[in-house]
């Protein structure tokens, strides 16, 4: 049993090696991936335990690719992904609506890097268009709040991990700011 847990990746190294990639190689995700990811979401916290999020799973290359025109700047990882999941939630249902689905998104994105695929957030809430458009190609109801696009697949291009010497440690404060 040692021996496996010596050779498991911390959560750490996850977060140190876990990068937006915005490049993806024309392989297929399998769905067992598609479907742990979204296991892995749907086991994020949330207030009062009301999992205000749905989420759309988009595989439809040309839908995937029709969702690119969304924002004039950032959605350019639509081009090439293989997959998509659309994060929304109910902000009727809680006041932290937003904060959970983003938290469920972050969960996605390193669900993602766990399981070797590239993943990227790409920013939906707050602009009117780009909600527009994803609401209509993917059929999100109007009362819910789309708040991100998350893409996936394959990396077609390599990032390097985070330098733990270059963190912005001066971001850290203790008791007081």
């Amino acid at each position: 049993m040692r021996d496996i847990c010596e050779k498991m990746e911390s959560f750490e190294q996850l977060c140190q090696r876990r990068r937006s990639i915005r490049k993806y190689t024309s392989q297929p995700v399998e769905q067992e991936k598609i479907d742990y990811l979204l296991r892995c979401a749907l086991m994020a916290p949330s207030g009062k335990r009301l999992t205000p999020w749905e989420f759309v799973v988009v595989r439809d290359t040309a839908t995937i690719r029709a969702m690119a025109p969304c924002k004039e700047y950032g959605a350019g990882m639509l081009e090439t992904a293989m997959a998509a999941i659309v994060v929304a939630v109910d902000t009727h249902v809680s006041a932290t609506a937003l904060y959970d689905g983003a938290i469920a998104a972050e969960h996605l994105l390193l669900a993602a890097a766990e399981q070797g695929l590239g993943a990227c957030w790409c920013h939906i809430e707050g602009r009117d268009e780009a909600e527009s458009l994803i609401k209509q190609l993917t059929g999100v109801p109007d009362d819910l709040t789309v708040i991100c696009v998350v893409t996936l697949g394959y990396k077609d291009e390599e990032r390097r991990v985070y330098e733990l010497d270059k963190l912005r440690y001066d971001k850290i404060h203790n008791e007081r700011f």
